[in-house]
C-alpha cells in the first residue's frame, strides 16, 4: 500500500512538471503566432492601396466618378498583348467558353 501511494505521488509529479512544460511551449507558441500575425499585417499594409475599392458604394454615381481609374487590366487579368502590323498592341483573342 505504501509503495503504491508512493508510485501515485511520482506520477503526480511527473504530470505536473509535463503540464508546467506544456505551458510554456504553449505560451511561447502563442507569442510567436503573434509576432507572425503582426509581421503579416505590416507586410499586408504596405501592399494595400490607400483607398480601398470595396469601400465605395455602387449604387452611389459620385462615389464612382470620383475613384481612380486602373488602366493595367491586361496585367491584372493576365490577358497578353500582341503588336499589329502598325506597331500597335492589341488585346489577344481569348476562347470562349459556354457556361
Amino acid at each position: 500500500m505504501h509503495s503504491r501511494l508512493h508510485e501515485l505521488k511520482k506520477e503526480a509529479e511527473t504530470l505536473l512538471r509535463l503540464k508546467v512544460t506544456l505551458q510554456d511551449q504553449l505560451n511561447r507558441l502563442k507569442f510567436e503566432e503573434g509576432a507572425l500575425k503582426s509581421m503579416i499585417n505590416a507586410m499586408s499594409e504596405e501592399r494595400e492601396p490607400e483607398e480601398s475599392p470595396a469601400c465605395i458604394n455602387p449604387d452611389d454615381e459620385r462615389e464612382i466618378n470620383q475613384t481612380k481609374l486602373i488602366l493595367n487590366a491586361a496585367e491584372d487579368n493576365g490577358m497578353e498583348e500582341e503588336e499589329d502590323e502598325d506597331g500597335e498592341l492589341v488585346p489577344e483573342e481569348e476562347e470562349e467558353e459556354d457556361y
